[in-house]
C-alpha cells in the first residue's frame, strides 16, 4: 500500500489519553529524534503495518466536509500551522469522543512525515496512533560488580497496533488508511474520531469487483446452474488471472473471458446490479487495476477442493484435467491427469 524507505519523521509528540481526567497528560514539547536508528525503529512500528492495508478511505461528513474535526485539524498540520497546538486539539477531539466505559487508556502518538510513497508518488502525511496494550520485554544489564541483572518492562514493539490512522496529504479530502484492532463495541475510532468512508479509487474498485465476482461464482451461480466445486475453483482462478494480466479492467471483456455463456453473463449482470444496490456501490464498468489489491485478494480466492476430512486438492490450472464420477459401489471420486510429478 505504502512505501517508507525514503520517509522522514519531521515532528513527533506524545500525549496520554484516559476517560479518567486525573490520568490524562498533555505534552508541551515535541520529541527530539536523535540517531537514525531511533527513526528507523519508529517507522517500522508505526508505518510498516500500513503496507498491508487492504482499503483506502477519505474523510466524510453528512453536511459539509469542513465540519469534520479531524479533517480540519489535519489540514492545519498540512498547512504547517502550529504542530504542538494542533496536536493538543487532536488530543481534545479524541478525548471528547471517548465516552464508552469499555474504552481503554492509551498513549497518543502524533507524527508528521515527509516523503510517504503511494502509487509511485510522494506525499507528506500525518500519523495518529493510540497504543492501548503494551507487550512485556526483558532488559539485561551488568552491574558494576559484573553481575547480570534482569529488568522486566512493558513497551511498544512488534505487536499489532491497537488503533491508528495514516493521513496522506493527497488531493482533498486526502487519502486515509485505518487500523482498528479493538472490540466492535468501541467503534468510536472509525465512526466518531476519524469519520471516514471508502474512497472511490482503483484500490477499492479492484477490491469491490473481485469480492462481487467471488460472491457470484461461489453463491448465486451454483444455485442457478448447479456448478460443481471444480468449475467454481476454475472460474475463481481465471478471475484472479484476468486481474493479474491486465492493467485496466473492462467489465464486458471480463465477462466474456470468464463466463463465455450469454445466459450466465446476463445472470451475473443481474447479480451485479443487486449487489451494488445492497452495498451502495457505483457501477464498475472500467477502472485502473490495483496490483496491491489483487495480491491481497488472491490470498482469499481459495483454490482448494476439500474432500471429507481426508484430502485437500489444490487446483491451479486446467479444469479439463480433472474428471468427477461415482463408481459401481456408489463412492464418489475425482480422476486427475498429469504429465510429471514435481
Amino acid at each position: 500500500m505504502i512505501e517508507f524507505s525514503e520517509t522522514r519523521i519531521t515532528n513527533l509528540i506524545l500525549h496520554k489519553v484516559s476517560i479518567e481526567p486525573g490520568n490524562c497528560r498533555v505534552n508541551d514539547s515535541e520529541y527530539d529524534l536523535g540517531e537514525s536508528d531511533e527513526e528507523n525503529t519508529l517507522k517500522k512500528i508505526f508505518l510498516k503495518p500500513f503496507t498491508a492495508a487492504a482499503a483506502t478511505y477519505e474523510f466524510s461528513h453528512e453536511i459539509n466536509l469542513e465540519l469534520n474535526p479531524l479533517y480540519k485539524l489535519s489540514a492545519a498540520i498540512s498547512d504547517n500551522e502550529d504542530f504542538i497546538g494542533t496536536s493538543k486539539n487532536i488530543y481534545q477531539h479524541l478525548k471528547s469522543v471517548s465516552k464508552h466505559p469499555n474504552i481503554k487508556d492509551g498513549d497518543l502518538f502524533i507524527i508528521k512525515y515527509r516523503n510517504l510513497k503511494m502509487n509511485n508518488k510522494f506525499y507528506d502525511g500525518l500519523g495518529i496512533y493510540k497504543v492501548e496494550n503494551k507487550e512485556n520485554f526483558v532488559e539485561t544489564n551488568i552491574t558494576d560488580k559484573g553481575e547480570f541483572r534482569l529488568t522486566f518492562k512493558k513497551g511498544i514493539g512488534s505487536r499489532k497496533l491497537d488503533k491508528a490512522c495514516l493521513i496522506l496529504f493527497t488531493e482533498i479530502p486526502y487519502t486515509v488508511l485505518i487500523i482498528d484492532n479493538a472490540p466492535v463495541e468501541t467503534d468510536y475510532w472509525m465512526n466518531e474520531f476519524i469519520r471516514a468512508g471508502l474512497k472511490n479509487d482503483n484500490i477499492n474498485n479492484t477490491n469491490h469487483f473481485l469480492t462481487l465476482a467471488k460472491s457470484y461464482i461461489t453463491g448465486q451461480m451454483p444455485e442457478e446452474y448447479n456448478v460443481p466445486k471444480t468449475t467454481q475453483i476454475d472460474l475463481l482462478n481465471r478471475s484472479v488471472e484476468y486481474f493479474k494480466n491486465h492493467e485496466t479492467f473492462e467489465k464486458e471483456e471480463f465477462e466474456n473471458e470468464i463466463f463465455h455463456d450469454n445466459g450466465i453473463i446476463d445472470s451475473f449482470r443481474k447479480f451485479d446490479e443487486t449487489y451494488r444496490e445492497e452495498n451502495d456501490l457505483k457501477s464498475l464498468e472500467n477502472f485502473v487495476i490495483s496490483t496491491q489489491a489483487v495480491k491481497k485478494q488472491a490470498k482469499i480466492f481459495k483454490s482448494v477442493l476439500k474432500l471429507d476430512r481426508n484430502f485437500h486438492i489444490y487446483i491451479h490450472g486446467d479444469r479439463e484435467l480433472i474428471e468427477q464420477g461415482i463408481d459401481q459401489d456408489g463412492r464418489k471420486f475425482y480422476k486427475i491427469y498429469y504429465q510429471e510429478e514435481l
